[in-house]
């Protein structure tokens, strides 16, 4: 299943639900209107950074845009299960292009305050990115390959078997080092 089609949906229904303005969104959010409506209308998937904005701004956690299910108890997530539950966010950069894959680990459980993913980091040859900042923290564990953590101003190299740990609201950026694809184990808290 691709979720990349229900984000925007779930954002614009509660939106109407709470019965908040795209213009109140606007302004709670600090986004442009225009990206907003992108958003609502699936046109663009933001990267993390502003779908947290707008989880906040919405009162809601950021795992509501993913959730399928309801379950308040133990929810296991078994190894073909979460290539199912894939989702793609923009890198935050002008042209909005995707560079990373991520794998739910998490979709099914209710009130949770940690989402769990696999992401999958593609190879690219452009290096150009924009750091984003957001509340919350960020774990990250390399599973295969190597990423570059930009944080504030320095950069920190991270191996296979290496992990980071780090407060979002500092601006950061992830990526594969020198352009190469990597695969990560990434824990995001945001609270709401």
């Amino acid at each position: 299943m691709d979720n990349t089609k229900i984000v925007g949906e779930k954002v614009k229904s509660i939106r109407e639900v709470k019965q908040i303005s795209v213009e109140d969104l606007v302004e709670r959010t600090g986004l442009a209107k225009e990206q907003i409506e992108r958003i609502e209308n699936n046109i663009d998937i933001p990267s993390l950074a502003p779908l947290i904005k707008i989880a906040r701004a919405l009162g809601v956690r950021l795992g509501t845009f993913l959730d399928d299910q309801d379950e308040m108890g133990a929810v296991v997530c078994r190894r073909e299960d979460h290539m199912d539950k894939t989702i793609s966010f923009s890198n935050n950069s002008l042209d909005a292009r995707t560079h990373m894959q991520y794998h739910s680990l998490s979709a099914s459980k209710a009130d949770r305050h940690m989402e769990p993913f696999i992401i999958d980091v593609e190879a690219t040859d452009d290096t150009s990115y924009e750091l984003s900042s957001h509340e919350g923290e960020e774990f990250i564990y390399v599973m295969d390959g190597v990423i570059e953590v930009a944080y504030g101003k320095k950069n920190h190299v991270i191996e296979a078997g290496d992990s980071i740990y780090y407060d979002s609201i500092v601006p950061h950026h992830v990526h594969g080092y020198n352009g190469q694809a990597a695969k990560i184990l990434a824990v995001v808290y945001t609270p709401i």
